[in-house]
């Protein structure tokens, strides 16, 4: 391009030289001398003026162009030069501007693709080797009864019992991976009403009771006799603290303590889960909201669970419009928390059932 410059300018100038001399012609007595120095003076300045111009508001633009152009067809996108922000009425730096801005747009699409398509095979594989687990676990238990170990009766019994723990879990799996997949595509509609969360969290602590107890591991509610009414999906806030607080009694030490508490604000109720456990490590707090991520894969895997807690928590709290946030220091234990927003006082919503029971009693 620059060579193109050069010759332009040369001949625009030259022409601009010869017209210039030709009129001084028509002068009566000019000299010769005159005449040269003329054509001098006007091929220069035209010469300098006019490569001027071309280069810096019209070659040095097309360059830009061209190279936009040419990285687009090599896909080289991320070699880009930004072009400046200013305001200029130069057509060619608009244009080349609106080239830079469509490029930017491709390159984030591919960049995303390559993510997704990357986020897709470690899906496939974790799927596959959740999967792969259960299967062989249960399909190892029945070939063993198939080639006679079904004659003997304690025997068949274990292994049928082993066989049907591993198709439970694989049955947790595939429900897992269901309602992840539902929350996504937005076939699970958020039922909103308002409840009473403390009642909610004794419910779920009746839950987990004996869990706690087996890893003798004291799980406490602070306010356990206030009322904190809030707005959202009962099913599904039941969901995200059976989740948390699970997880809060399965990767505590033994003798450990959870304590569940909440905080009021002027229109949210935030509900904090707090655990003396072993902490997760900083560089794993961005990630362990990921499917099937684990901090600790071996050790994980002895706790049980399908690795996809908390990924639904994540979906369950962004259909309330909400986030799940977390901070952690190893060896100290972990926070978590959500918050929901205030709902209006009503009647316990199984009032009626607890009737029924008191009067067979």
């Amino acid at each position: 391009m620059i060579i193109n410059s050069r010759g332009l300018s040369l001949l625009l100038a030259s022409i601009i030289a010869v017209i210039t001399t030709a009129f001084l012609t028509l002068v009566p007595s000019i000299l010769p001398a005159a005449l040269a120095i003329a054509f001098g003076i006007a091929f220069c300045a035209s010469y300098i003026l006019i490569r001027l111009v071309l280069e810096f508001l019209f070659f040095r633009h097309i360059t830009s162009i061209h190279d936009v152009l040419n990285n687009m067809r090599d896909k080289e996108l991320s070699n880009l030069t930004k072009p400046t922000n200013k305001v200029s009425l130069n057509p060619l730096k608009k244009i080349n501007r609106e080239i830079y801005n469509y490029a930017e747009r491709k390159q984030q699409e591919i960049l995303e693709l390559k993510r997704m398509e990357t986020f897709r095979r470690e899906f496939i594989a974790d799927v596959s080797h959740e999967l792969k687990t259960p299967i062989f676990a249960a399909q190892g238990f029945v070939h063993t009864l198939l080639d006679g170990a079904v004659e003997d009766k304690k025997v068949r019994t274990k292994f049928l019992k082993k066989a049907a723990k591993s198709l439970d879990g694989l049955d947790i799996l595939v429900q897992d991976l269901l309602t992840i997949s539902q929350m996504e595509t937005g076939e699970i509609k958020m039922h909103f009403e308002s409840f009473d969360i403390v009642r909610l969290t004794r419910e779920v602590m009746d839950q987990l009771d004996g869990k706690a107890e087996k890893r003798d591991i004291e799980v406490s509610i602070t306010g356990d006799d206030q009322k904190h009414f809030v707005r959202g999906d009962y099913q599904r806030i039941y969901q995200v603290l059976i989740n948390l607080v699970s997880n809060a009694i399965k990767y505590t030490k033994k003798g450990g303590a959870v304590n569940i508490r909440f905080e009021e604000s002027k229109d949210s109720i935030t509900t904090f889960i707090k655990d003396n456990g072993r902490g997760i490590p900083p560089e794993d707090l961005s990630r362990i909201f990921e499917r099937f991520y684990r901090v600790e894969k071996s050790r994980s895997k002895e706790k049980g669970g399908t690795g996809l807690g908390l990924a639904i928590v994540k979906h369950i709290m962004e259909g309330h419009d909400s986030t799940v946030d977390v901070e952690s220091e190893v060896k100290k234990g972990s926070t978590f928390s959500f918050k929901l927003k205030k709902g209006k006082p009503v009647a316990h919503r199984f009032v009626e059932e607890e009737d029924e029971e008191d009067d067979y009693a």
